[in-house]
């Protein structure tokens, strides 16, 4: 499974590399539902790109960036608040008799409180990490799709939930956030050979064994441990990883556009660093005739899956 990615979020990089147009609306749509409450995860280099868009639409949108996070930091000063009494209530009790109860909550306070000041530090300064350009399963990323023949950028969750199906899909199927190559035409029916996406990425993440990681056999007595590994081409290049995507839509509930990585058997150095998956990165020249999918020819559709762009994959621990 490719549980972690790095991502292109600035998704005007699409438009300036690939030709490629936004849909505004489908930004516009996710940002203001932020701003209402919806439950949504944008990772903060989103959120830069925004910031840097100087067209009217960008600064349209960047308005419900900030609207987002001046809610945002007030809601954070209110958890600081609480937990600055917290701390203080549990150093005073420590300060009268020392106890396991008053030292973990010490403990957990201290850690809440950085973190939530380094939360309201990042709300000031766009400047990003290195792990900014990360999405997990339900975090949102830009996806290149194809529409009447133009590539067109949306925003989308990663973990795609069918459209027609129940909104349990998301605990029901946790894994959808990966779809197996072998499995395209079982439980991916509706989206393969209909709505297919790319995703730009420079690298993507994997939790694996550490001694095959390391290269080298378990040591007598040694116990497993699991690691997570940051697998990158070599040399370094931009992955073009192909995904199925769905527009999920219900009544009383706000749209869903979401998307699944396709994963295959893994090539033989991925395996070897202990990992039995692998993201599909497709040729740059077949790129349109995977966004513009005919479902009367899905063995086309495999082909250009299996003509996938050669490439050597190295790993490292991550960060």
């Amino acid at each position: 499974m490719c549980y972690s990615a790095r991502v292109w979020s600035d998704y005007r990089r699409y438009v300036r590399e690939y030709g490629a147009d936004l849909s505004i609306s489908d930004f516009h749509d996710l940002l203001w539902s932020r701003t209402q409450g919806a439950k949504v995860s944008i990772p903060p280099a989103l959120d830069a790109a925004v910031a840097a868009d100087q067209s009217p639409d960008g600064r349209r949108l960047w308005a419900l960036v900030e609207q987002y996070h001046a809610q945002l930091q007030v809601t954070l000063k209110e958890d600081l608040v609480k937990q600055q009494e917290r701390l203080a209530t549990a150093e005073h009790s420590l300060e009268r008799k020392v106890t396991k109860t008053a030292s973990e909550s010490r403990r957990i306070a201290q850690s809440k409180i950085t973190a939530i000041s380094e939360r309201l530090e990042g709300l000031s300064n766009l400047s990003l990490q290195a792990g900014d350009t990360r999405i997990f399963p339900g975090s949102y990323a830009p996806v290149m799709v194809g529409r009447e023949g133009h590539r067109k950028v949306l925003p989308m969750r990663y973990q795609c939930r069918p459209a027609g199906k129940p909104a349990s899909y998301d605990t029901q199927f946790p894994g959808t956030y990966n779809a197996r190559l072998d499995n395209l035409q079982g439980f991916w029916r509706g989206q393969f050979g209909y709505t297919h996406g790319v995703v730009v990425t420079s690298a993507f993440f994997e939790n694996v064994p550490l001694h095959m990681a390391e290269g080298r056999a378990l040591a007598p007595g040694e116990t497993p441990k699991t690691v997570v590994v940051e697998f990158k081409a070599d040399p370094p290049q931009e992955l073009l990883l192909a995904c199925l995507w769905s527009r999920w839509s219900a009544d009383g509930e706000n749209d869903l556009v979401s998307f699944a990585l396709i994963t295959d058997e893994p090539p033989p150095e991925v395996a070897a660093a202990g990992h039995d998956r692998c993201v599909v990165p497709l040729r740059p020249e077949n790129l349109d005739a995977w966004l513009n999918p005919d479902p009367r020819g899905v063995q086309g559709l495999y082909a250009i899956l299996r003509d996938r762009q050669p490439m050597r994959f190295g790993h490292q621990l991550a960060a």
